[in-house]
Order: C-alpha cells, then sequence, then structure tokens
C-alpha cells in the first residue's frame, strides 16, 4: 500500500467524520425548530429522541453482520448520504409521521456511518503504526461548529428547516461521494476480534477487567447527550433566551471539546491518564452544576464551556485505557466498549427529559453531574498514576505518510 494511497484515505474519512458532525449538528441544535414544525409535545419529545440511539444501535450490529459480506468502505459509502437525505427529509416534512420516518431513516444510517466510518479509522491507525483517531474526531468536531453555526444563522434570520438543511446537503453529498473513491479498507476490524475472542477465556476476563471502563462510558455519553439533546431546549424553555441564542450553547460545547482534545495529549504526557480524567471529571462536574443554579442564558453558557472542557477527555482517554489493559485484544476491548456510548446515549436523553418533566429541568441537570462524579470511583481503571501516551501501549511507529 502506497504513501500516497494512505495519505488519500485518511483525508478522505477526516472529510466523513467532517459531515457526519456537522449533520449531527444541524439536527440536534434545531430540536426546538423541529418540536414546532411538527408539533411534537414535550412529553412525547423523549420518545423521539430515545429513537435515534436505539437505531443507531441497530444499525451498528446490522453493520457488524454486513461487513462479513462487503467490506466497510462499501458500507460507508451508501450510509453517510443516507445520513444527509434522512436531515434533509426532517426538514422537509410537516406531519408526524414524516419527523418519526425521517428520524428513524437518520438514525439506523448513522448507526452504520459511525461502525464503518471506526473501522476505517482502526484499520488505517493499525497501518500508521501510531495514533490519528484523535485527528479525525477532531474532524468530526470542526464539522459539529460549523453545523451549529449555520444552525444559529438559521435560528437568527427565521429560516425554514428546509433552507437551513438544503444547502448544506447540495454541497456535502457530492463532496462525500467524491471523496469516497479514495476510502482505504485496511484489515477488517471484526477479524481481530474474532481472533481476540477465539483466546482461551478471553471473554469473561475482558467482561470483569473492562466493566468499569464501560461505566464510565455510559456516563460521559450521558452527560454528552445532555448537551447534544437538551442545551438548545433548556437555555430556550428555562433559562428564557431567544431560538437564536439556544443555538449557541452546542457550539461553545464543540469549541471548547476541539480546544480540549487538541491540548489533551500533551496534559496525558506531562500530568498522566489518571489525573487528566480526574480533572476532567470535575470540570464537567462542575460546569453541570453552573447549568443547574445558572440565573441566565450567558451563566447557562459558561456552565456548558466548562462541560466541554471537561468531558472531552474523558471518552478518548476510555479508550486508550482499554488499549493499555488488553494489549494482545486491544480491538476487542474497544469494539465492546463502543457499544456503551449508546448506553449512555439511550439512557440519558430520556433522564433528563422525564426528570424534566416530573420534577424540573434544573433538577434534573444534577442528575448527569452525579453520574459523572462517579468517574473518580473509577479512575484507578485508567491505569497507574505514571500511565502516559506512548508509554507502551501504542506500537511504535512504521509507516510515516503524513
Amino acid at each position: 500500500m502506497t504513501d500516497a494511497r494512505l495519505r488519500h484515505g485518511r483525508a478522505s474519512l477526516a472529510v466523513s467524520f467532517f459531515a457526519q458532525g456537522m449533520a449531527f449538528a444541524l439536527l440536534v441544535t434545531r430540536i426546538p425548530a423541529i418540536q414546532d414544525r411538527y408539533g411534537i409535545s414535550d412529553g412525547l419529545l423523549p420518545v423521539f429522541l430515545a429513537a435515534v440511539p436505539i437505531l443507531a444501535g441497530v444499525g451498528s450490529v446490522c453493520t457488524e453482520q454486513l461487513i462479513k459480506r462487503v467490506r466497510p468502505s462499501v458500507v460507508l459509502r451508501f450510509a453517510q448520504p443516507a445520513v444527509l437525505l434522512a436531515l434533509l427529509g426532517a426538514g422537509a416534512g410537516d406531519r408526524m409521521w414524516q419527523a418519526a420516518l425521517s428520524l428513524g431513516a437518520f438514525g439506523l444510517s448513522v448507526g452504520a456511518l459511525d461502525a464503518s466510518m471506526n473501522m476505517l479509522g482502526v484499520s488505517l491507525q493499525r497501518t500508521y503504526g501510531r495514533s490519528i483517531m484523535l485527528g479525525f474526531h477532531a474532524s468530526y468536531s470542526l464539522g459539529g461548529i460549523g453545523g451549529a453555526s449555520l444552525a444559529w444563522v438559521g435560528a437568527h434570520w427565521h429560516v425554514s428547516l428546509l433552507v437551513s438543511y438544503l444547502p448544506v446537503v447540495a454541497v456535502l453529498l457530492p463532496v462525500c461521494l467524491v471523496a469516497s473513491r479514495w476510502y482505504v479498507d485496511g484489515e477488517p476490524a471484526g477479524a481481530a476480534v474474532e481472533r481476540a475472542e477465539g483466546a482461551e477465556g478471553a471473554k469473561p476476563v475482558v467482561f470483569r477487567l473492562l466493566l468499569p471502563l464501560c461505566l464510565v462510558m455510559s456516563f460521559a455519553y450521558i452527560g454528552d447527550s445532555t448537551v447534544s439533546n437538551w442545551s438548545a431546549k433548556y437555555l430556550q424553555d428555562t433559562l428564557g433566551s431567544s431560538e437564536q441564542l439556544s443555538t449557541v450553547p452546542y457550539n461553545v460545547y464543540m469549541v471548547t471539546t476541539l480546544l480540549g482534545r487538541a491540548a489533551g495529549d500533551f496534559g496525558v504526557r506531562r500530568f498522566g491518564a489518571v489525573a487528566v480524567v480526574r480533572a476532567g471529571t470535575v470540570l464537567a462536574a462542575a460546569g453541570f452544576g453552573v447549568v443547574a443554579a445558572a440565573p441566565g442564558a450567558w451563566a447557562g453558557m459558561a456552565g456548558f464551556t466548562l462541560l466541554g472542557f471537561g468531558l472531552c477527555v474523558i471518552v478518548p482517554q476510555t479508550f486508550a485505557a482499554a488499549g493499555r489493559l488488553f494489549p494482545d485484544a486491544s480491538d476487542a476491548a474497544v469494539a465492546r466498549l463502543n457499544i456503551f456510548n449508546y448506553v449512555g446515549f439511550l439512557v440519558g436523553s430520556p433522564l433528563v427529559g422525564a426528570l424534566g418533566d416530573a420534577w424540573s429541568y434544573r433538577g434534573a441537570m444534577l442528575v448527569p453531574m452525579v453520574l459523572v462524579l462517579l468517574t473518580l470511583v473509577y479512575a484507578r481503571s485508567f491505569g497507574s498514576e505514571a500511565a502516559r501516551y506512548g508509554g507502551g501501549h501504542e506500537r511504535p511507529r512504521t509507516v510515516d505518510v503524513g
């Protein structure tokens, strides 16, 4: 495999991550507008929000079976346009069944997209012989920032959902189709998982030792889903902001996530994974506390800023810790761990919605705060205090392709 082909594969996959980040941000930051357009009640909204990660899980499971017959790049080539077209459908309808159909299609295709993108990312990283996954997820954050910014423009000028979504889809769809020509398939992730599972005693050992990290992953994604699904509605309905201003918290969250990830590797090298995770946990919990007690919209945005800086380091370090715990079965560990991001999204969105309706949305923000704080209990699972990136759990650089 030539260096040029690897570079092209890496760039094309970054485009895919970027497009997914933009599409997801455009959907979640306009939830109040989608609710108004389709007349979805506050009681029914959590059902719609919960359906997306459930169907994403189904799409991911189907993809795991599908790649036994076709390459992950083929799945990604079809899943990416499906996500963009489902987004467009969510902005084009005006009846409840149309919203259900569009969001259902979005969930199924996002599950296939997530699975196939990360399969390609893992195989590319294996070929490179060094960590490049954070760069792909940084592209996702950049796409999220762009999508949230466009959502702000749409809310500011009172642009309809269809008019907001159509230009984005018209640009991203052909770009993604062209970029898909350069996707690079490496060793299928499923093969590595099967080999690891075939090792004697691997399953019970992996589950027992991985369980604390699985819980941490769920807690982190409960916090993340609270921001992505409820920040706009919380700012508008609880803190009294305008629709325009309600699109800002997710954008701020994505910016701070990007900045935190950019500096996170240095922090791990300098202070160790355990210290970085503990600091991120405290920052994230403080952010939820500020959001819950905020007297107004700007104070609420300060809380979401803290949340971004705190939560952004937890998930990447959870995957890194799994790699350190199981150096001979890291693919199996990461594959199993990844399931729990859907668990977090599934639990987080309806949990906050149900508590908000039954109690108050301010009080509901305290629940993810407490769950995120539980990460401190499992901090030792991230390795010794001296654990660093490059401390033996990553393979040495074998290919230098940029």
